[in-house]
């Protein structure tokens, strides 16, 4: 965003002060993430009060300023706009903004996938394209909107996440971006304590289709009957599902490692072999969708397949990482749910990569009252997969471990509640160049500190 002081508060229908024709160039809501030209929007919460941050953020280069018009003493000097609700006006602002952007929208949710996709998109579309990708987890009814303002005008297509914890959110988010295209990734167990079942993540997800432009597209997982029989309640969508089944409109066959990542086969509405530099048939899936993406958008398959080969993702998502001593670990630690935690050891059961297999699981968070069951379900598929070890992280997967120890494993089993290093020792002198580690775990478990404590003590 680069508009007049003036301009935007004529968008917010404020007054102010010192209100100038000073070009402001984005937002920011935290004084410490300031850059020169932004408009500083001081957040009131119960242990910070950002108006005490306003001359620290003009200090930084701030252009100017939001202020409550209930917060006393003002400062007199700096350009300020009064507004009655610092979140209301960042989202109009953004709102504002949208309506004068002419680049294509592309807006992700899902249960799991929705970063890994977001990155596909960006990968593949950037390749022909001017992209720009929500960074982070800017997801929210905050995050979105700043997102939306750090837009440059020349872009020619924004992909935006979309992340949410209960009803109505995506509905909001959805309509303030205005998709084009909107992608749902699956439909999984996160935020079950908040809404309930799965049918009720699926409502919540598919509130995407709220905001969706009237010519719009509409992607999603073929394989989720949930979302077959919402998307059958609305005959008007222009939708496209992806999948593995035969009823998907874009199919994927014969996934398979290679040197580079995964290989697959795309069918139906695309056709041929493609790869990407990621391990995982749950990448694979995600996949599909940035092909229809770039497909509806002018790209050809064969530059969507060369794009793909040089896709970049973000970290701890299947991320391949060798160590010295020539172990592979698959760092996976970035979020954890039992369908995503499924697609993984269904992975690494699978990988000829390496003779001897680890799964290194952390516990997975926020999944209600049936916790201990999700945990305790695990047993089974590990049950399947011939691992040399399996190691176990925080209190959650204590559950898990005494399932393991009643069904009784061959794999040499590790379990600590809230210290690395039982792990990290284990894998230290376990693993070597026929070692293959998956690292699973919610983001609040932090696995990666294993990761980095078997590599530190291999330097």
């Amino acid at each position: 965003m680069k508009r007049k002081l003036t301009e935007l508060a004529d968008w917010l229908g404020a007054s102010g002060q010192l209100l100038d024709e000073t070009l402001v160039t984005g937002a920011a809501i935290d004084s410490r993430a300031v850059k020169p030209g932004n408009l500083f929007i001081p957040f009131r919460g119960e242990h910070a009060n950002g108006h005490t941050y306003v001359r620290g953020a003009f200090g930084k280069g701030a252009a100017a300023s939001l202020w409550l018009t209930d917060e006393p003493n003002p400062p007199e000097d700096v350009p300020l706009i009064f507004v009655d609700d610092a979140e209301l006006a960042l989202q109009q602002l953004a709102r504002a903004y949208r309506a004068e952007l002419t680049c294509k929208v592309i807006g992700v949710t899902g249960s799991n996938g929705k970063t890994s996709t977001k990155d596909l998109l960006a990968s593949v579309l950037g390749a022909k394209f001017s992209v720009q990708k929500t960074e982070g987890n800017f997801n929210n009814e905050l995050g979105l909107p700043l997102t939306i303002l750090s837009l440059e005008e020349e872009t020619d297509i924004a992909v935006l996440e979309m992340g949410m914890s209960g009803f109505g959110e995506i509905s909001f988010l959805s309509k303030l971006a205005e998709p084009d295209i909107a992608i749902i990734t699956n439909i999984g167990e996160a935020h079950l304590q908040d809404l309930g079942s799965r049918e009720g993540i699926a409502d919540a997800k598919f509130e995407i289709i709220d905001g969706l432009a009237e010519d719009g597209a509409f992607y999603y997982d073929g394989d989720e009957p949930l979302l077959e029989e919402l998307v059958g309640h609305h005959p008007e969508l222009n939708a496209c599902s992806f999948g593995y089944g035969a009823s998907c409109d874009l199919r994927a066959s014969d996934i398979r490692v290679t040197p580079d990542g995964s290989g697959f086969t795309a069918a139906g509405m695309l056709e041929g072999n493609f790869v990407i530099p990621v391990y995982g048939e749950h990448q694979v899936k995600n996949s599909l969708a940035a092909l229809l993406a770039a497909d509806r958008l002018g790209m050809t398959a064969e530059e969507s397949r060369e794009a793909l080969l040089h896709a970049e993702l973000t970290p701890m998502r299947m991320q391949p990482v060798h160590a010295k001593s020539g172990a592979l670990f698959i760092n996976d630690a970035y979020n954890a749910a039992p369908t995503s935690l499924r697609a993984a050891l269904s992975f690494i059961g699978s990988t000829s990569l390496r003779k001897d297999k680890w799964a290194v699981l952390g516990d997975m968070l926020e999944l209600g009252e049936n916790e201990r069951q999700f945990h305790e379900s695990v047993a089974d598929q590990l049950g399947t997969l011939s691992l040399k070890g399996i190691a176990l992280y925080g209190p959650r997967m204590r559950w898990l471990y005494e399932k393991l120890l009643e069904n009784g494993t061959d794999a040499q089993l590790v379990w600590s509640e809230d210290d690395y290093e039982p792990i990290i020792r284990t894998l230290a002198e376990s693993a070597d160049e026929d070692t293959v580690i998956l690292l699973k775990g919610s983001r609040g478990m932090a696995l990666e500190h294993v990761l980095e404590g078997v590599l530190e003590m291999e330097a």
